[in-house]
């Protein structure tokens, strides 16, 4: 099968027309996997669902709801499509295979075809569904900056055979203290930590070793978070202590608290944090009411259009990306995004990059899986917070690699060219055996630049590999992930040097990477880190060949 070149610009803005091709055509992969702005649009979302996110003043702290404006009206439509508009979500894109699959997934639309989704009803009660308040641990192991792989507490609750509690969607009591401040429950009000628990009676106790191992990554874990904590309660942060504490990963319920600060977003001094989360967030309430106050014949067709295509396809087969308020969200901060950099406008694949801080601020928000979590059940302010400081994180992201996105996309074309020179430094062999296939490194790795490898692994994979890099600096979305692709690649060199070409294609388009977790992506960041000491400062290298 010969494999297809990557298009010299995946920019919807070069392109006056849109020619129209079959939906079978759609569920083949092309080299870089993107889609395709030849798709037709489906029917607005922007009219019935949109929502002006609330004012600035509308996130002191508060409890009432806020009113929506009145929607949109909905162009008017004599096609059956307006009427299946209202009784479904949207149209459910088959999964591509260079996605991570999920067996046990039954939402995962058939192969080859299209999956229509009801939208699913919502429980009052689920709104007063609580779990118990985060806890605080306390600790006294002093391990420095020790990098534990894996999850402490899915590892222990095995050992002990405990069940997992299923998902209940629930919704913290405090979330307008913590909209307004998100640290306020660990920095006022820290609680002991639970003993581990195994069930005897039931004969699933680990055994001794297991058990040691067990407790002390639970303490190692502990302190470390003890250390977070101490970091971001200072009256002034000390950023090279919190990028050092990062690297090695960040607790979950801190991420939506340490990754504004390591951006910029949030500034050092704690006192100025409340005032600037109101203000940002009132920024951007007023960019979307700006942007969309002329309806639909006011937006910039060609950037809306694509928009549309891409937001049903963002995470297929994961419930959160499914929801209707969850999609609304992100087509407003593509768009706004967009038209605020008109040098760029909307390329295929930030709207990948817009789930890591989702998940990471709505995880901030609920005790339960964010990727399982319907957002219609949050309030309306809170979920505007969301969307806000996402919008927000994007932009400080996308500004370190502007020229990734900009016409002829030289960042991608020139991380590409530096990735094959450090390869055949590397690891030659695997460089000769890719040569004499005929295969180029801009037919697989310009994906992995353009979507940061976020086709590659899951979000939960993603979050993890995003704590290194925002502690790295400002460059490691450019400089640092060129070699964490080059090791990335280079750990596939076995496989691949007994692959033709059509088997390499097809390998590195569905890597098997479905089942990695903690360990797997710390392993990937030591080598690359390992790659990077020994040579970002040998800049010949990248001259090489």
């Amino acid at each position: 099968m010969a494999a297809k070149p990557p298009p010299a610009r995946p920019h919807i803005g070069l392109h006056s027309s849109f020619n129209a091709r079959s939906n079978a055509d759609w569920g083949e992969d092309d080299v870089w996997d993107s889609g395709s702005d030849s798709e037709s649009p489906r029917q607005s979302t922007i009219s019935n669902s949109w929502r002006l996110p609330p004012s600035p003043s509308s996130y002191r702290r508060q409890s009432s709801p806020i009113t929506a404006p009145k929607p949109v009206p909905r162009p008017p439509s004599n096609s059956s499509s307006s009427n299946v508009s209202f009784s479904y979500t949207h149209l459910s894109a088959p999964s591509p295979g260079s996605y991570p699959s999920n067996a046990a997934d039954t939402t995962q639309p058939a192969k080859g075809g299209w999956t229509m989704v009801r939208k699913s009803g919502t429980s009052q009660e689920a709104l007063c569904a609580k779990l118990p308040k985060d806890i605080d641990p306390i600790g006294d192991v002093d391990v420095d900056s020790d990098m534990v792989v894996g999850d402490f507490e899915p590892e222990m609750e095995q050992a002990a055979g405990i069940k997992a509690k299923p998902d209940q969607g629930s919704i913290k009591s405090d979330v307008i203290e913590i909209m307004n401040d998100p640290l306020h429950r660990f920095l006022r009000s820290p609680q002991p930590p639970p003993e581990p628990r195994f069930n005897h009676r039931m004969g699933h106790s680990p055994r001794s070793s297991d058990a040691e191992k067990l407790l002390r990554e639970s303490s190692i874990r502990t302190n470390r978070r003890i250390k977070f904590i101490d970091c971001l309660s200072k009256d002034d942060v000390n950023i090279s202590e919190l990028r050092k504490l990062a690297w090695a990963g960040t607790p979950n319920d801190l991420r939506a608290a340490v990754w504004p600060i390591l951006l910029g977003y949030l500034p050092l001094p704690s006192n100025l944090r409340a005032s600037t989360l109101a203000r940002k967030r009132g920024e951007y309430s007023s960019l979307v009411e700006l942007a969309f106050a002329r309806d639909r014949q006011g937006l910039d067709q060609q950037i809306w259009h694509q928009i549309e295509i891409d937001v049903p396809r963002t995470r297929p087969g994961v419930r959160l990306w499914m929801q209707a308020s969850t999609q609304r969200s992100l087509e407003r901060i593509l768009y706004v995004w967009a038209i605020r950099h008109p040098a760029s406008g909307y390329v295929q694949g930030i709207n990948d990059l817009v789930t890591p801080f989702f998940q990471v601020f709505l995880s901030a928000y609920i005790d339960s899986d964010p990727e399982e979590f319907d957002t219609s059940l949050l309030p309306t302010a809170v979920l505007s917070a969301v969307e806000a400081d996402s919008f927000w994180c994007l932009s400080r992201l996308l500004d370190g690699i502007q020229d990734n996105y900009i016409s002829a996309q030289p960042g991608i074309q020139r991380s590409v060219k530096r990735m094959a020179e450090l390869v055949a430094r590397i690891d030659a062999p695997l460089y000769t055996h890719l040569e004499s296939q005929n295969v180029e490194f801009m037919q697989f790795a310009f994906r992995w630049m353009n979507c940061l490898l976020m086709r590659e692994i899951s979000v939960k994979n993603t979050i993890r590999m995003w704590d290194t890099y925002l502690a790295e600096g400002a460059d490691a979305f450019s400089q640092f992930h060129l070699y964490v692709c080059s090791a990335f690649l280079v750990k596939w060199s076995e496989k691949l040097r007994q692959m033709d070409f059509q088997g390499i294609i097809m390998f590195l388009q569905s890597l098997p990477t479905q089942d990695w977790g903690d360990h797997e992506i710390e392993m990937l960041l030591s080598e690359a880190f390992v790659l990077n000491s020994i040579w970002h400062n040998a800049q010949s290298h990248f001259n090489a060949k």
